[in-house]
């Protein structure tokens, strides 16, 4: 994926996305000794990054595929967002839920427009169901993380950073399926000055930062963490641009990204997720390698549930 389809990309989408701010906290600053800089995508329609792979995905089928419709699965924040762009460009989106997903999810996704189907929570099941609904409607599948489209999309984020700060030294971001690492790092290689990537990952499901020791694609044998949109693995299309363009993964504890959302709470004064805090942990983690430089970070989305807060 080159340059010049990112900057199409950026082009096509923009009607449908924000161009979120960027936020700096004094205190932040001080107790990291760098210059930090938030890209607040908690501030994306439908409250995270997702948004942009989606509505890229979608302009980017045919209009004859278009017509037929788009399905996925997710129980998190892509199922909103591919529904929201999908309402957006007049295209049917069916998404296949877990029986078990929260009701607030479903009831979020039905309200931008999204078909749900649920169905057992496996993987299997998920993948099961979707292949069903791509027979029998000629639906076209858009995964999550793992595909073209999706990964230009969520690029954007960082190059509207770099087009505001273009000297930055560092730009983090939190590893899950590996989307909106490897859009990152495709971002920050094209229009950095020169400008390194690194991923926060949780060390509970640090399947990223094994995968680029071993050199393929790990998985994880547990999925205890806080970070709930962390928990997915990388994919055969994101993993060769994280191994050819992220310089490094930082794996944080549990209490530290408590912390590290607390901080964004409370001195920023935003809603942060757990998955987003993992990047300002990874910084607070490794304070002596970060010290005097300028740092982006990637808040991922702001899709909290309010009455379960781990602080």
């Amino acid at each position: 994926m080159d340059k010049h389809q990112l900057i199409e990309c950026h082009e096509r989408i923009k009607p449908y996305i924000h161009n979120t701010p960027v936020l700096t906290s004094h205190l932040i600053d001080q107790m990291v000794g760098a210059s930090v800089f938030f890209k607040c995508e908690n501030f994306q329609k439908m409250g995270a990054f997702k948004m942009r792979g989606a509505a890229n995905a979608i302009m980017q089928l045919p209009k004859a595929l278009q017509q037929k419709g788009v399905v996925t699965h997710s129980s998190g924040n892509f199922a909103q967002a591919l529904s929201l762009a999908a309402q957006g460009l007049g295209v049917k989106a069916f998404i296949v839920m877990p029986k078990n997903a929260p009701q607030v999810k479903k009831n979020a996704v039905k309200g931008y427009g999204g078909i749900v189907i649920e169905c057992d929570p496996t993987l299997e099941a998920r993948e099961r169901q979707a292949r069903m609904i791509e027979e029998e409607h000629g639906a076209t599948f858009i995964h999550p993380s793992n595909d073209d489209n999706v990964i230009l999309g969520q690029g954007t984020a960082c190059k509207e950073l770099l087009e505001v700060y273009p000297n930055l030294d560092y730009v983090v971001a939190p590893v899950g399926g590996g989307g909106l690492i490897a859009g990152t790092a495709l971002a920050a290689h094209y229009f950095g000055n020169p400008c390194q990537v690194i991923g926060g990952e949780p060390l509970e499901v640090d399947d990223a930062y094994r995968s680029l020791q071993s050199g393929t694609i790990e998985t994880n044998s547990t999925t205890n963490t806080i970070a709930d949109g962390l928990k997915t693995h990388l994919g055969d299309r994101n993993f060769p641009i994280i191994q050819n363009y992220v310089s490094q993964i930082i794996r944080v504890t549990e209490d530290e990204i408590i912390e590290a959302m607390r901080m964004i709470w409370e001195r920023l004064k935003i809603v942060c997720e757990p998955s987003s805090a993992v990047a300002l942990a990874a910084i607070f983690s490794k304070k002596l390698q970060f010290k005097g430089k300028k740092i982006g970070v990637i808040v991922s989305g702001g899709n909290v549930d309010v009455n379960n807060l781990p602080f």
